[in-house]
C-alpha cells in the first residue's frame, strides 16, 4: 500500500475542500491515488463542500459561553455563519455553535479554534466541512473572541436568543475585581445588555480608534462649512462636537440605558462600593452582531435556487 504522507493529504484537501480525516481515509481507500480519492469523496457526497465555498454566508448564529477559573472567569463568543436563517433554526446547527463557543474558552485565536478537537473526535474545521456536505449550504466559523479575568466575572448576554446561548447578537463583559459573584454577574449582564443596545466603539476614550475620530472630524468640519459657520470658529465648534461624539461611542462615558442619570463608569463605581470594592472596573467587552461587515450578494436567495433546481419558478 502506498504511503499516505501529510503532504498528500494536504494536496487532496486543497483540491477537494474536505476535512483532513476524510481526505486521509479517501487516500487509504484508493491506495494514495489523488484522482481516485477525489472520485471516492464525490461518491460519499463529501466533496460537495468545496462547491459551496464561494456562496456568501451572512446568516447563522452568535454563541457565547463562560466558566469559572479559580477566583476569575473566562468567556468566549463565536459567529457561526450559514447562507439562510432556515439552517440557523436547525438544532444541529445551534448545537454546533454552542460547542464551538465552549471550545473557544480554551483558544485565543480563530486559527487555533478551527483546529480544536470536539467530543466526537473531529476538529471544528472538519466538523464544519461535514455539515456543509450534509446540509448543502456554505458555512463558516467567521469570528471568535475570548475575555478572561483572574478575579471577577465575565458576564454573557445573547440578544434575540433562539435557544440558550445562541442568537443574533452576543456580548461579553469582563468585570475585574473582588466581590459577590452573583452581584457582579448581575451587573455585568446589565452592562452587556447596554452594549448590545448601544454598540460602543471602545471601552475608554484612549482606546478609541484615531481613524474613527478623524473621520468624524472631517464630516463635522464639512458640515460646519456647509452651514456657513465662521472659518475662525469651525475648529472650536468641531472640537466640542468631537467631545460629544466620544461620549456617545465610548462605553464608560455612555449614559446607562436603564438609568440615563448614570454613566456606565458611574454605575460601576456605585456597584463597586456596594460590594465593598471601590477598584472594581470593566476590563473589556466584546460585541458580535450576526453578519456584521459581510457584503451580501444581490440575487436569488437559497430557497429560490433550490426551487429552481427542482423545476420551480
Amino acid at each position: 500500500m502506498a504511503e499516505i504522507t501529510a503532504a498528500l493529504v494536504m494536496e487532496l484537501r486543497a483540491k477537494s475542500g474536505v476535512g483532513m480525516m476524510d481526505c486521509k481515509k479517501a487516500l487509504q481507500e484508493t491506495d494514495g491515488d489523488i484522482n481516485a480519492a477525489i472520485d471516492w469523496l464525490r461518491a460519499k457526497g463529501l466533496s460537495k463542500a468545496a462547491k459551496k465555498a464561494d456562496r456568501v454566508a451572512a446568516e447563522g448564529l452568535v454563541a457565547v459561553a463562560s466558566k469559572e477559573v479559580g477566583a476569575g472567569e473566562v468567556g468566549a463568543a463565536v459567529e457561526f455563519n450559514a447562507e439562510t436563517d432556515f439552517v440557523a433554526r436547525n438544532e444541529l446547527f445551534q448545537n454546533a455553535a454552542n460547542a464551538f463557543a465552549a471550545r473557544g474558552l480554551e483558544h485565543d485565536t480563530l486559527e487555533a479554534l478551527h483546529g480544536a478537537t470536539l467530543e466526537n473526535g473531529n476538529t471544528i474545521q472538519d466538523e464544519i466541512t461535514n455539515m456543509i456536505a450534509t446540509i448543502g449550504e456554505n458555512m463558516q466559523l467567521r469570528r471568535a473572541a475570548r475575555l478572561s479575568v483572574d478575579e471577577g466575572v465575565v458576564a454573557t448576554y445573547v440578544h434575540n436568543a433562539v435557544s440558550p446561548g445562541v442568537g443574533r447578537i452576543g456580548v461579553l463583559v469582563a468585570l475585574h475585581g473582588a466581590g459577590d459573584k452573583t452581584k457582579l454577574r448581575e451587573l455585568g449582564r446589565k452592562i452587556a445588555m447596554h452594549v448590545a443596545a448601544t454598540a460602543p466603539l471602545s471601552l475608554n476614550t484612549d482606546d478609541l480608534d484615531p481613524a474613527a475620530v478623524e473621520k468624524e472630524r472631517a464630516v463635522l468640519t464639512e458640515k460646519a462649512k456647509e452651514e456657513g459657520r465662521p472659518e475662525n470658529m469651525i475648529d472650536k465648534i468641531v472640537s466640542g462636537q468631537i467631545a460629544k461624539f466620544q461620549k456617545d461611542v465610548v462605553l464608560t462615558k455612555q449614559p446607562f440605558v436603564m438609568n440615563p442619570d448614570l454613566t456606565i463608569e458611574q454605575l460601576v463605581a456605585e456597584e463597586g462600593k456596594a460590594v465593598g470594592n471601590p477598584n472594581l472596573h470593566i476590563a473589556g467587552f466584546v460585541r458580535l452582531a450576526l453578519g456584521e461587515g459581510v457584503e451580501k450578494v444581490e440575487g436569488p436567495d437559497f430557497a429560490s435556487e433550490v426551487a429552481s433546481m427542482m423545476g420551480g419558478q
